[in-house]
């Protein structure tokens, strides 16, 4: 008999707690510097939470549905309060598509956007590692502005 080290709804949660620190960072951004500022070439923070809404739903819908279409990194939104509802948005979106995937099914590779075959599993992990390195980035940002970012482990 095989054994989980974590189970789905675990690791969804895990991936949730994730997302609500990344919003905690997206609302300690002034709204000027959240579109405008940043760091030796690297996207603003709202282009990179931009991609981040541009992977999870879309990623987690291609998997569900078994469909590799490209995905949009080019989001119309263009102020703080659009990033956190759409943001607020996702998450019921994530938490549904996530709880239709079998467990059989993380196993099965799958060909996210038509361009990252992995197993199902990696590419979920992808997600997951994606955001915590742009989050990263965002730190990096509030601290060179003089605004204290969340503690990291303040996921609830």
């Amino acid at each position: 008999m095989k054994a989980n080290i974590v189970t789905n709804e675990e690791l969804l949660n895990h991936w949730q707690g994730h997302r609500t620190l990344t919003r905690k960072v997206i609302e300690a951004f002034p709204e000027k510097e959240l579109f405008e500022y940043s760091i030796g070439g690297m996207r603003t923070f709202a282009d990179l939470v931009k991609e981040l809404l541009s992977i999870a739903v879309p990623g987690l819908e291609g998997i569900v549905n078994n469909t590799t279409e490209a995905h949009n990194h080019n989001l119309p939104l263009a102020t703080k309060a659009d990033l956190l509802n759409a943001w607020d948005e996702a998450t019921p979106k994530i938490n549904a598509l996530f709880m239709q995937i079998s467990e059989e099914r993380f196993q099965e590779e799958f060909n996210l956007f038509g361009a990252y075959k992995f197993p199902v599993l990696h590419n979920i992990l992808y997600f997951i590692d994606n955001e915590v390195h742009h989050r990263g980035q965002g730190y990096v940002y509030l601290r060179s502005l003089g605004i204290e970012p969340p503690f990291f482990w303040e996921r609830s």
